[in-house]
């Protein structure tokens, strides 16, 4: 039978229907506030690219992290921006340094409550702006940074990160990082991989937030846009080197590798809602040209929709919000 037997409209005709039917919803404990913090700011700083996004103080960080908390958000991830850089990133290797002191401050206040996560990456530590350090000939070396990214990872967990995330794309980082987290005795913290990270057009606005120095791009390491296959492949090889929960990203311009990835993963799926993705809708908004919440609300459904666990978003403190006065 159809119509006038089927009318799907019946289950749209009231609000409170519409949310008895929703095959999708996003909660806050699904988000993941990603937070920078600069090294010898004496208040934050808003970056002119993300409107509503700053660089923290160790003060502001602290108070954005127990508002997560209240919030019921599921994490935290947090970015260092130091403010002496060189080749190698040591800054990043720094027990003292501006990422690995954020990990404990944050700690320090919320305990288990959030769930803390750290990026174990070089490109904000190194004066080229690369995720690894290079060689001779100007090159990404690839098994010179691994043995960086498992110092790394052993020095975020000391610190007291319940996640580490290394989001390189250096091929055997998970195997690496896994291995000396484990010799180290940090056998309860988890890896976050960045298993599915593209080459994209939409990171501009988060290297003004990290101050980037790169200069020249990383097509080299990160996947190439045009790749679906290619991402499974890099998903698989993470999983068997021990991930415990794979990422894609960007989200919303890879909605089709994130909902691949959901249905083959045996571990949480993340996916990171980028910087140029959060800037493209606030300045289309600021320009009154969409409605801002409708628009915040939508994209973030469509990437739990594509099959995310969980979601890192820029608005992931304001979204909770609107979520709970609902």
């Amino acid at each position: 039978m159809s119509f006038p037997q089927h009318r799907p409209r019946r289950l749209r005709t009231t609000a409170a229907i519409r949310n008895l039917v929703a095959e999708h919803k996003v909660a806050p404990s699904d988000l993941i506030l990603p937070v920078f913090i600069r090294e010898d700011l004496s208040e934050p700083n808003p970056i002119v690219s993300m409107p509503g996004v700053v660089q923290h103080t160790t003060a502001s960080l602290v108070a954005a992290a127990r508002e997560a908390v209240e919030l019921g958000l599921g994490g935290i991830m947090i970015f260092g921006i130091p403010a002496v850089r060189d080749a190698a990133g040591s800054a990043g290797l720094d027990p003292f340094g501006v990422l690995n002191k954020a990990i404990r401050d944050v700690r320090a206040a919320v305990g288990d409550e959030l769930v803390v996560m750290s990026d174990l990456c070089l490109d904000e530590f190194t004066d080229h702006g690369h995720c690894g350090v290079l060689n001779d000939a100007g090159e990404v070396d690839n098994d010179a940074t691994l043995d960086i990214y498992a110092q790394m990872g052993v020095a975020q967990a000391a610190a007291g990160a319940h996640v580490v995330a290394p989001s390189g794309m250096m091929d055997g980082q998970v195997a690496v990082i896994r291995e000396a987290l484990d010799a180290a005795g940090y056998t309860d913290v988890s890896v976050l991989a960045y298993a599915a990270k593209y080459a994209s057009a939409f990171y501009g606005p988060f290297r003004e937030a990290v101050d980037s120095q790169l200069d020249g791009d990383r097509r080299s390491y990160q996947m190439d846009p045009g790749n679906r296959r290619e991402a499974l492949h890099e998903v698989e090889l993470d999983l068997a080197e021990g991930a415990d929960i794979v990422m894609v990203k960007p989200a919303m311009s890879y909605l089709d590798i994130l909902a691949d990835v959901a249905a083959m993963s045996p571990v949480p799926v993340a996916a990171y809602q980028i910087s140029g993705e959060y800037a493209m809708i606030e300045a289309a908004a600021a320009n009154g040209w969409i409605n801002r919440r409708g628009a915040v609300e939508e994209s973030v459904l469509s990437i739990k929709r594509a099959g995310a666990t969980m979601i890192l978003t820029y608005w992931a403190a304001e979204l909770a919000g609107w979520i709970r006065e609902n």
